[in-house]
């Protein structure tokens, strides 16, 4: 029956980091003169540095032969681990300065709204493909406007996507522009109204289909009349954008959509397009990201990817 014996955990506070430099170099060239050439360091420094080293290892670790330096058994069974964190830290701090999307591994989360999942997830997920077959993308959903804001906060995305903050942010939250949508109404196109150009008698007398992701009974087009003191007819609401189009088709409803939305659908050549008969400002969509990765080499790859395909679907 083996007998267990207690083992003494090295407190790694007391371990100074240019001290394993050292090591791995006087293992590799087992000579402190060569040692402190290799690193940059003068002879009495390094062999200051071998004196700490066997005081923390509790060995002599390199002896004297007659060919140089000699390592102990304790010192070759610490080479290969040594060298191999020394590696892997050198790794992690290169990695700050330099990225290759070909053969890099990593993973990021999107948080993005619906209709820019839609229009850029597709094309993104095919770039990410040929360029960077090695990058691990998790998405998540974005519903109410601000939920980016602290779903940025909390760490839980790295790069979102949707419409811009309303909420302040101060200098926390960096957000750029990526495309521009406009409204334009649909009704069938065997519509009464389908015919000719839409006036605001005719729009307020429809019944209106209204998308509203949070589940409001208000939008754009309500805030639009209200200036004017007017009101319209709801005759439905729903949270999803992309099935409207395939109701309006099948009713006698107007809805106020965004162009990418009707182009999208499978039901345009059932659809009359026509100009709404008041000003709405254009959607704007945005990629916002927390000022901590804002030089995040990764990070900061990964934004340029997503803008550039922005402008490649908007043009």
């Amino acid at each position: 029956m083996g007998i267990a014996y207690p083992i003494a955990v090295m407190d790694l506070h007391g371990v100074d980091l240019n001290l394993l430099v050292a090591f791995d170099a006087l293992i590799a060239e087992r000579s402190v003169t060569r040692a402190g050439k290799r690193i940059g360091r003068t002879q009495p420094a390094m062999s200051a540095a071998l004196a700490r080293l066997r005081s923390l290892f509790q060995d002599e670790l390199l002896v004297r032969g007659s060919t140089g330096l000699q390592p102990t058994p304790r010192a070759l069974d610490l080479a290969e681990p040594v060298s191999r964190a020394l590696a892997e830290i050198q790794r992690a701090l290169d990695f700050t300065h330099a990225f290759e999307p070909s053969t890099s591994p990593y993973s990021l989360t999107l948080a993005v709204s619906e209709h820019p999942a839609y229009v850029l997830l597709p094309t993104l997920i095919e770039r990410l493909r040929d360029v960077a077959p090695n990058i691990a993308l998790h998405v998540v959903g974005v519903t109410a406007r601000d939920d980016a804001v602290s779903i940025l906060d909390a760490g839980e995305a790295d790069l979102s996507i949707g419409v811009p903050p309303t909420v302040s942010v101060g200098a926390r939250i960096i957000t750029q522009s990526l495309f521009e949508e406009r409204f334009v109404c649909v009704v069938r196109r065997d519509h009464p109204v389908a015919a000719q150009p839409l006036n605001m008698e005719t729009f307020l007398a429809l019944g209106h289909l209204l998308v509203s992701p949070e589940g409001e009974r208000y939008g754009k087009v309500d805030e639009a009349l209200a200036e004017k003191g007017l009101k319209r007819r709801l005759g439905l609401t729903l949270p999803q954008m992309y099935v409207a189009p395939m109701l309006v088709a099948k009713s006698d409803m107007i809805a106020t959509l965004m162009s990418g939305v009707v182009a999208a659908s499978r039901v345009g050549d059932q659809l009359t397009i026509l100009d709404p008969p008041l000003d709405l400002p254009s959607p704007v969509f945005a990629m916002s990201w927390h000022r901590r990765s804002d030089a995040h080499p990764v990070h900061r790859w990964f934004r340029e990817l997503v803008a550039s395909l922005s402008v490649a679907n908007s043009s």
